[in-house]
């Protein structure tokens, strides 16, 4: 899968050959990222990253969704993705990540745009959910600018490093999505 969002913008399924860009990134940011991600500590080096990658090919395989690499002006800017998709009540949780020097120009809420209309449109979705560390307003912002309702929080949701933290529940259901 490769879609082009616009002129700079490209998303595309993640390819063993996408292990060194994916792993540069992690690793320049790692201090930046591991405030948020679980993942971080344990992506030491390039073949921890292609085992990322084999696993998202296992998953869009198995016809459980797919993360895809975000590209920016030709650079690896982070990914965006489905946890596994939920066919049985046709819902699915996203999640993503983008590298530092990527933030605040609405790359993330484009691709997020996209996977949404993707999940109602294309995979007949009911629900998509969003969930976010409480306390990381750059990552609320996302389902907050694309008009999802922030159902709750869960108390001790997550085990981030060394310490739980709370989790925000957004959603969005095809019925209230803009078409």
């Amino acid at each position: 899968m490769r879609i082009e969002l616009d002129a700079d913008l490209t998303l595309k399924s993640l390819e063993p050959k996408d292990a060194e860009a994916i792993f540069a990134l992690t690793d320049s940011c790692r201090d930046y990222l591991r405030e948020w991600l679980p993942w971080v500590d344990a992506t030491r080096n390039s073949d921890h990253s292609r085992a990322f990658i084999q696993h998202c090919q296992n998953q869009e395989a198995s016809n459980n969704g797919f993360n895809a690499g975000i590209w920016f002006k030709g650079e690896f800017a982070g990914c965006v993705g489905f946890h596994p998709i939920n066919w049985a009540n046709h819902c699915a949780s996203l999640g993503y990540w983008l590298g530092e020097g990527f933030q605040g120009q609405g790359i993330m809420t484009r691709a997020c745009q996209w996977l949404v209309d993707y999940s109602f449109n294309e995979l007949g979705l009911n629900r998509i959910e969003i969930r976010c560390g409480d306390s990381n307003f750059k990552s609320r912002a996302i389902p907050e600018k694309l008009g999802f309702t922030r159902e709750g929080q869960i108390r001790d949701a997550a085990w981030l490093n060394d310490h739980y933290i709370d989790l925000i529940v957004y959603g969005m259901l095809k019925r209230e999505w803009r078409n």
